[in-house]
């Protein structure tokens, strides 16, 4: 849905190959791609510069940390790990070999995500909300993987949230959360400049659609962001051409993202302290 399609269409980035733990799923989508079926990892690492992941979080780490130590860049999905343990031990990885890493927040890239935080900037709000609400993992929907369906929204969709807070408000320096992750979340945010925000989570509410939204306040008003629309398709679009391309220049430049590991696991230390708050 995502990774294929995005590298194959990319005319920053070669697509050399796909590997998958089941070679008939490789193959199939191989051929749709245009490209090669690779029946064993270490070979397809051989053969590349860098690795993009669509695995769950744990396998992620575990493959991701083998990659890193190859001396191969990573494209890395959200949330870096299943836990806060695997995230620090990739990312640390990652830091020892010097290799680039970027994750993929589809929604940091669209135009819109940018320009909604260019506005945040200028407000310098004191508080907001959040909800991300849908039904993904309900039925034989392409998002009702194993991992969602265990560990919720707060590993699914809270990522995404948390990130645009902490980036829209100021750096979240401490977070709990309350409700289930399975059903419905409630996070509750405090930002090291004394703003406060809150987000409502879940994966599993029976509807149509979906809801995305976000609201600032601030002395000088509101300022908000929503899923949809006509230009979502563009939104999307646009995204999706800026992730390889931006991971091309930093492979070349040998910058850092800003959307690295490093980000990734400050986002898994907020979940993991939500998590602690529950328990």
């Amino acid at each position: 849905m995502l990774h294929a399609p995005m590298l194959a269409r990319s005319p920053d980035v070669d697509l050399v190959g796909i590997w998958a733990r089941r070679p008939e799923a490789a193959g199939a989508l191989a051929e749709r791609r245009h490209t090669k079926a690779f029946a064993d990892l270490d070979a397809l690492m051989d053969a590349v510069d860098a690795l993009a992941f669509g695995v769950p979080p744990d396998v992620q780490c575990e493959f991701g940390i083998r990659a890193a130590r190859a001396g191969k860049h990573l494209l890395l999905e959200k949330p870096l790990g299943l836990d806060l343990s695997g995230a620090s031990e990739l990312a640390a990885a990652i830091e020892e070999s010097g290799v680039r890493s970027q994750m993929v927040l589809t929604r940091r890239y669209m135009p819109s995500t940018i320009a909604f935080l260019d506005r945040a900037a200028a407000l310098a709000p004191y508080g907001g909300r959040a909800a991300a609400i849908s039904g993904a993992v309900l039925g034989d929907a392409p998002f009702a993987t194993p991992w969602r369906i265990a560990h919720g929204a707060l590993l699914d969709v809270g990522p995404h949230v948390i990130d645009l807070l902490d980036a829209a408000i100021g750096p979240i320096g401490d977070i709990s959360a309350r409700g289930d992750p399975r059903r419905y979340i409630v996070l509750n945010c405090e930002h090291r400049n004394g703003a406060v925000s809150q987000a409502a989570l879940s994966i599993s509410q029976p509807m149509d659609g979906s809801i995305w939204t976000f609201e600032l306040y601030g002395a000088a008003g509101v300022i908000s962001l929503e899923d949809g629309g006509p230009d979502a398709a563009d939104q999307y679009a646009a995204a999706v051409e800026s992730i390889p391309r931006e991971l091309a220049e930093v492979v070349r430049s040998g910058a850092d993202h800003p959307f690295d590991a490093r980000r990734g696991l400050h986002l898994q230390g907020l979940i993991e302290r939500a998590q602690r708050s529950l328990a």
